[in-house]
């Protein structure tokens, strides 16, 4: 079981606009059956962590409907409309103790930090991030959401193009671990 951030992000590193969308992305060329793409990665999964903007911009992209069958944890400290019949917590607790009930839940699967780079930072910070998948799209955004805003040491792991989109897999490395022997 690992916990992934598997994201896209723009060539200039931002996952989103200043305003939180994700426009320009849907206007981007991928083969959602080509290599590293959403469909098969998604099939692994067993648990979920988004914050409230990404949960927002998939409420209202999905007019209202949710489309994931796995547990999900949203971290908020405010209120928000739940679509019925999805099994959604809301959460301000410590990443610490989410990740110990995604973990429960996913039983042998992975889990998604799906969003936004700060709640997958905080998963770093505290030594439960695993990988970070990249879609790099063909396009610059110029300001938005930084696709990780913090110091990260990655390994890559897996390239691969997709399109318009180059794909990457890296390791999350902690403590200096030696990026030569895993």
């Amino acid at each position: 079981m690992a916990t992934h951030f598997y994201t896209a992000s723009s060539l200039d590193g931002f996952i989103a606009t200043e305003q939180h969308s994700l426009d320009w992305l849907l206007t981007q060329d991928i083969d959602q059956d080509g290599p590293m793409a959403y469909g098969e990665f998604e099939k692994s999964i067993g648990a979920l962590a988004m914050g409230s903007s990404t949960y927002e911009w998939v409420m209202r992209h999905e007019e209202g409907r949710w489309g994931y069958t796995q547990p999900t944890w949203v971290f908020t400290h405010r209120e928000l409309d739940l679509p019925e019949g999805a099994e959604i917590r809301l959460t301000q607790d410590d990443v610490r103790a989410v990740h110990a009930e995604m973990v429960a839940a996913a039983g042998e699967k992975d889990l998604w930090i799906v969003g936004g780079g700060d709640l997958a930072g905080q998963f770093a910070d505290a030594g439960l991030l695993d990988e970070v998948w990249v879609q790099y799209a063909p396009v610059t955004l110029g300001s938005g959401a930084p696709l990780l805003p913090r110091r990260l040491d990655l390994e890559l792991l897996e390239v691969a193009r997709n399109r318009s989109f180059l794909c990457g897999r890296y390791r999350v490395v902690r403590d200096g671990a030696d990026l030569a022997n895993p």
